[in-house]
């Protein structure tokens, strides 16, 4: 393959350099039988140093560009003022990849998705199921519309200031009429009771070794956390409890996946990356 045939991409964040990306898209290029370079790009944490790589990236010939912390609110904003949105990123108030689309810088938000698609995938079931998020940050927002979208049937958002959580039921059910339809709850995490089919942990507590502040009478059926890559006591708790758990790889695999999927048209199995982890 000649190289004016090779595609540039990049994620942008920092830090950046623990990001599993490059490998990821890369295993995933040589499935469908293209050849990329994928790099890390560290950034200066402020919105002028975030636009001028993204600029520079995009007017070299980049094609696509993964966005994580702390720039996805920086993103969706040069987006939503300079750009388009998908309906996904509007909701979230976060883009995690970008690209050229009718040459204007779009965003989009796959994280949600990617966290649908492993649920899915697992086999959990997700129509009319009872869920709770733990955590009313940027990626609990970025969760709940794929959640309803998939079927299911109560949400409720718990974190430990409620006010919080409060405010982004509120945000999003103004946000989407979807969400707003099924009268989403919240509570403090300290409040959380009683029995659900699916929480998930869409805090970073867990990475620390400390245990959320969680009754002894919260039950499920399955608990997922959005961490991966070390023993977490969010699911060794429910684990202790009968629940079946899963660590957030999937989710990380599931959602380059749609990114790289936007980025080239092409789909990827899967199944080796999810059962390397």
């Amino acid at each position: 393959m000649s190289p004016s045939n090779l595609q540039h991409f990049i994620v942008i964040g920092n830090p950046i350099a623990h990001s599993k990306s490059p490998e990821i898209h890369q295993r995933f290029a040589e499935q469908a039988q293209l050849q990329i370079r994928y790099n890390r790009q560290y950034c200066p944490d402020d919105a002028a140093s975030f636009i001028a790589v993204v600029e520079a990236f995009f007017n070299g010939g980049g094609v696509g560009a993964n966005v994580t912390v702390p720039f996805k609110q920086v993103a969706y904003q040069l987006c939503a003022g300079r750009g388009q949105l998908s309906a996904h990123a509007k909701v979230a108030g976060a883009v995690n990849t970008l690209m050229l689309k009718e040459g204007q810088i779009y965003g989009d938000n796959t994280d949600g998705q990617g966290l649908v698609n492993h649920l899915l995938s697992l086999g959990w079931p997700l129509k009319g199921a009872k869920v709770a998020i733990l955590g009313a940050g940027g990626a609990s927002r970025g969760v709940a519309l794929p959640l309803i979208e998939a079927g299911i049937k109560q949400l409720t958002i718990a974190n430990r200031t409620v006010e919080k959580a409060q405010a982004l039921i509120e945000q999003l059910c103004a946000a989407s009429p979807v969400i707003d339809a099924i009268n989403p709850d919240y509570c403090g995490l300290e409040q959380l009771e009683g029995d659900f089919d699916l929480i998930i942990n869409a805090t970073s507590i867990g990475l620390s070794g400390e245990m959320l502040p969680l009754k002894e009478n919260l039950n499920c059926d399955y608990a997922y956390d959005m961490m991966y890559g070390r023993e977490l006591p969010f699911l060794t708790h429910f684990s202790d409890k009968g629940a079946e758990v899963s660590s957030g790889y999937g989710m990380l695999i599931g959602q380059a996946a749609l990114s790289f999927k936007l980025w080239t048209g092409a789909s990827v199995d899967l199944n080796a990356l999810t059962e390397a982890q």
